[in-house]
């Protein structure tokens, strides 16, 4: 009679790091990660001299937030996101026909202040809306709507 022990079947599992390791590196590899691009404003370069230039107080829409996130819009209370729409575009486009708004476009300055106690919510529903005149503006002069505008930035 012959013998009946088999030798056991094993898995070479050498090679199994390696494999491991290849197919780590290839997910990092494949893989897309999402970041936070942030707000898209451009900021002027830090200077410990004062600013000089001067602006005549016609040519500048003031907006402020304070710390309760309450908003006053040239020194008055804010009374909705349409009307400053409103406002805010009349003041750009007034070509100097009113005296109490800007001279041109060119010389329209849209200051949005805030606290340090702003909330970012806030701060950014006020920016989003006097970003859309903008957005509005520039896609009337080539003929297009303001969120197609955006989507083109």
């Amino acid at each position: 009679m012959r013998s009946t022990k088999r030798k056991k079947v094993e898995i070479n599992s050498s090679s199994m790091a390696d494999i491991a390791f290849l197919l780590l590196i290839f997910f990092l590899v494949t893989t897309t990660i999402q970041t936070n691009k942030g707000l898209s404003a451009t900021l002027p370069p830090h200077s410990d001299e004062p600013q000089t230039a001067k602006f005549h107080d016609r040519n500048i829409y003031k907006v402020h937030i304070n710390s309760s996130d309450r908003i006053m819009v040239e020194d008055a209370p804010f009374e909705g996101f349409e009307k400053l729409h409103a406002e805010v575009k009349l003041f750009i486009l007034n070509n100097g026909e009113n005296p109490d708004l800007s001279d041109n476009p060119k010389d329209a300055i849209v200051s949005l202040q805030m606290n340090r106690g702003t909330h970012y919510k806030r701060f950014i529903e006020v920016m989003d809306a006097l970003q859309g005149v903008y957005y509005e503006i520039y896609g009337e002069r080539i003929g297009i709507t303001a969120a197609n505008f955006d989507r083109s930035i």
